[in-house]
């Protein structure tokens, strides 16, 4: 189990390390033996402190080395003459697994041997599947090679893409220089500490349902009375709040994974059509559940089966005893977690921030189990269950539909159909906003409400906090400076998406193009600096940035007067004229089809900046030269002017 737990937390660090550092890099070479016999050498070029593992190890730790060979060639080109052969290695104890593993450091060798069977072949491909660690992190990465048999160039027959696509795709290569200039600086996202607590205060809500609450005193109690001693009591308790923090933390696994394999896959998924619908459907019908019309349950196979696995005992059988509540409590904690999954889904921090997330759900729902077995007399302070389980779910179903119209606002956005724009998203956050309202006064009831005799003293106060939620909405509605409701910038539509006519249609009515060489032409024009901003509609971070930072006089005053602004948006679904698409050809070999405007800038935002995080700003001259090194989420307004005036200053040394 403790190797297990190394292996995921190396796993979590994966999505912080593809696209940004690349610790092995491979050559190749062939050996001819005879005119039918050849020996294909794989040859890799290790980092310092970076361990490339060996093909052979044992189960439970780092993922061996593998080169994979197409099947069908090798039953009518070539056939493999042995297995791949390896050179020395070094087996030692690997802190990271925390078991002995064989690895190479500094550099490796690898030989294939193989026999001809069709005499005109002259090319043969092979995928490389590696993972590399140093002492802190490790990365899992593929890589496709290409052997000459007889000394000529290679070309992957992938890379044949045609003339105009070639052309077009040249047009992205922006060819910035400069850099040397200014000390590169990583901007991560600020909010990886905020996802971990949402994700904590989800789970402290979800403690809150009558699926989990009253399963507390329960299995505090079996844990301290059914053990022979209370340490024993304890630990077992222990053991069993860290079983829950694990299971929903794997939930989290599989999305790393996708987020390995291209690093666009997640803003992809995020920013999908009919993905956000579905997101959509799914949360209205979770909300309908928590309001009682009907309940969305698992299998009841499952737990039965959770449960009965969970009278093995020892570790095993407390781990299908967290198992079993994890299956049991899904119809109170589905729905929560379902807006959590969509939530990190469709934020810039990728799959780490679901994890981030997941963990502050298990570890908020652990907490309780494992506190009052240390401490038991606290049992008697929990409140009795009751009516109020039922008023917490009603009032998460309200929260939950609020949620989901975020997502039918997103797919809006992409495909600019005008449904939800900025006043109507806003009215229907009132409406439901008054119809909380209303719940808690009790004058609206639902199927399993209990009778109200008297307005408890939290029930008034929560009353009283919805009521003045919806008095700040209602500015939103106006065509006024008080419409922009900076509380809630980044979840209703951009302001510029309204249903009043908007002088532009670029965030805070600035002047901006939406086409890079429409832009760098008046920019040249005009003789002013750029600022490229990549953006996305769906991009919460980007509204926050536009309408608290931008909004800023003196900040809002330099980019209208000093530079061109170019707001290139990676999530618009657009389809390109068909003249305008094309296939772009990346450097490991595989073909990437740009059809859309999002496909378009995000393209080029990652060839030229090595970057896909949402907003990432870059302020230029027409010549391509950085002015300052780009920059993304910067909250501080400060900061944020400051750069924008040093690079005005650069532009016009």
């Amino acid at each position: 189990m403790k190797h297990f737990l190394l292996v995921l937390l190396t796993v979590f660090s994966f999505s912080q390390s593809f696209s940004q550092i690349q610790p092995v890099k491979w050559t190749t070479e062939v050996e001819k033996i005879s005119d039918k016999e050849y020996n294909l050498v794989f040859k890799a070029d290790i980092e310092d402190h970076w361990h490339l593992y060996s093909q052979v190890l044992p189960e439970g730790g780092a993922l061996p080395t593998e080169f994979l060979f197409d099947s069908i060639a090798q039953t009518t080109d070539y056939r493999r003459v042995g297995k791949v052969l390896e050179s020395e290695s070094i087996t030692e104890f690997d802190k990271v697994f925390q078991m002995d593993l064989t690895f190479f450091d500094n550099e490796a060798t690898f030989t294939q041997k193989i026999e001809l069977l069709n005499p005109e072949v002259t090319t043969i491909t092979s995928e490389i599947y590696y993972q590399a660690c140093d002492d802190a992190r490790c990365i899992f990465e593929s890589e496709i090679v290409n052997f000459s048999l007889d000394g000529s160039e290679v070309t992957a027959p992938v890379a044949n893409v045609d003339e105009r696509s070639k052309e077009l795709s040249e047009k992205l290569q922006l060819n910035v220089t400069g850099w040397d200039n200014y000390e590169k600086e990583e901007y991560k996202e600020k909010s990886n500490l905020g996802i971990f607590i949402l994700g904590f205060l989800g789970g402290l809500i979800a403690l809150l349902t009558p699926c989990v609450f009253p399963m507390i005193p329960l299995t505090v109690s079996f844990f301290t009375k059914s053990a022979s001693n209370s340490q024993k009591g304890l630990a077992n308790a222990m053991m069993y709040g860290v079983f829950i923090l694990v299971i929903y933390v794997l939930l989290s696994l599989p999305f790393h994974f996708l987020d390995s394999l291209n690093p666009e896959i997640l803003n992809t998924i995020s920013t999908n059509v009919w993905l956000n619908i579905i997101f959509f459907v799914i949360l209205a019908f979770f909300a309908f559940s928590f309001f009682g019309y009907y309940e969305i349950t698992l299998p009841a196979s499952w737990g039965n089966k959770m449960d009965s696995a969970s009278n093995v005992g020892g570790i095993i059988g407390i781990f299908f005893m967290a198992l079993t509540l994890a299956i049991v409590s899904f119809s109170c904690t589905g729905p929560i977690l379902g807006s959590l999954l969509a939530g990190s889904l469709t934020s810039d921090g990728g799959a780490m921030q679901l994890t981030l997330g997941m963990s502050g759900f298990g570890l908020a729902l652990a907490l309780p189990f494992t506190l009052f077995a240390m401490f038991p007399k606290w049992l008697n302070a929990l409140p009795k269950s009751g009516g109020w389980l039922n008023t917490t779910k009603v009032v998460l179903g309200f929260l939950e539909l609020a949620m989901a119209f975020k997502f039918l606002s997103n797919a809006d956005l992409v495909k600019h159909w005008g449904l939800l724009k900025r006043e109507v998203f806003i009215g229907i956050w009132i409406v439901l906003g008054l119809g909380l309202l209303l719940y808690l006064l009790g004058k609206i009831k639902f199927p399993h409400d209990s009778p109200i005799k008297k307005l408890s003293f939290g029930r008034i106060s929560f009353a009283v906090l919805v009521g003045a939620f919806v008095i700040y909405l209602i500015p939103g509605l106006s065509n006024t400076e008080h419409a922009n409701l900076k509380l809630l910038s980044g979840f209703p539509p951009p302001m510029f998406y309204s249903v009043y006519e908007q002088d532009s249609d670029c965030p805070l009515g600035l002047d901006c193009y939406k086409d890079l060489e429409e832009g760098v032409a008046v920019a040249k024009a005009e003789n002013k600096p750029i600022m490229l901003d990549f953006t996305g509609w769906a991009c919460v971070n980007c509204r926050k940035m536009e309408e608290q930072v931008w909004s800023k006089d003196n900040i809002y005053q330099v980019l209208s007067e000093e530079y061109i602004i170019i707001s290139l948006y990676v999530d618009d679904r657009k389809e390109l004229e068909e003249n305008e698409q094309f296939q772009f050809l990346k450097q490991n070999g595989s073909v990437k089809n740009i059809k859309t405007i999002g496909d378009k800038w995000a393209t080029l935002q990652t060839l030229n900046f090595q970057n896909n995080s949402q907003p990432y700003y870059v302020l230029l001259n027409h010549d391509m030269e950085l002015l300052n090194h780009p920059i993304g989420n910067t909250p501080n307004a400060d900061t944020y002017y400051n750069w924008l005036v040093k690079g005005v200053e650069n532009y016009k040394k």
